[in-house]
């Protein structure tokens, strides 16, 4: 069983299969990337894992808890944090306040540590904030307006909050999307370096094969919502049924 168990999901948009009987397992601390063309279901799942969609059937279980039903902010309590296409961060704000904020959480009518319950004061607050900067090589730029910052640094800051949180599981949607060749390069080692820190999963969407293969463990393809194969990343490269969903033929 993996940490992420998704069984028999279906998912339509009037008269369009979004996602068709989609069984999916990603196992603990492993790096598992979702690949497939445009209008495969890659983005309609990963909203389904996160709350933002509800399948019409089947079943997302992770760690044993179902996500289904619940809302975003629920999920992000169970353990499972987000990183989007386009970096999602407070731009009139410092690098520092950033990531403060996710520390905070709403719970009985009071603010309290979301990640870590025993933190009591806004100068442990600031700390663990500066640690998870050091984490990711930003604190040089920890006063910075978090707007200023290049693509790349704002993708760190991102991962950053995310990881303030201390998640089972960290969801990257297309991480690397408009980056140079030199940011997507530090991504992929930034999130090597995450993976070996922490006893963390990660589900990747990524339409870049460089990242695909330097940092999945398993690979799922889908194709018009259906999943074609899962396997490993030596065994998907020129696979038939794969060249057949990206190019529109099978090639041997």
């Amino acid at each position: 069983m993996g940490i992420l168990e998704v069984k028999g999901v279906n998912k339509r948009f009037g008269g369009l299969q979004a996602l068709g009987d989609v069984n999916l397992s990603v196992k603990e601390n492993t790096v598992h990337a979702i690949i497939g063309p445009n209008g495969a279901g890659k983005s309609t799942l990963l909203n389904c894992l996160v709350g933002k969609l509800i399948p019409d059937s089947g079943s997302v279980m992770f760690d044993g808890q179902s996500v289904l039903g619940r809302k975003p902010h629920e999920i992000n309590q169970m353990g499972i944090s987000r990183v989007f296409q386009t970096p999602e961060i407070f731009s009139d704000l410092s690098v520092i306040e950033n990531v403060m904020i996710p520390c905070f959480a709403k719970r009985d009518g009071a603010f309290r540590m979301h990640a870590i319950e025993t933190v009591e004061s806004e100068k442990d607050i600031v700390e663990m904030a500066e640690q998870m900067l050091l984490d990711v090589n930003m604190q040089d730029k920890r006063n910075m307006h978090a707007g200023s910052l290049s693509r790349g640094d704002k993708r760190r800051l991102e991962m950053a909050m995310c990881l303030v949180q201390n998640p089972k599981l960290l969801l990257l949607d297309e991480p690397t999307a408009g980056m140079a060749r030199a940011d997507t390069n530090n991504t992929i080692d930034l999130l090597k370096e995450i993976k070996d820190k922490r006893d963390i999963t990660m589900a990747i969407i990524e339409h870049d094969m460089h990242v695909v293969f330097s940092l999945a463990e398993r690979i799922t393809v889908l194709a018009q919502g259906t999943p074609l194969i899962e396997e490993t990343p030596e065994n998907i490269k020129g696979h038939p049924k794969v060249r057949e969903a990206y190019l529109g033929e099978a090639q041997v």
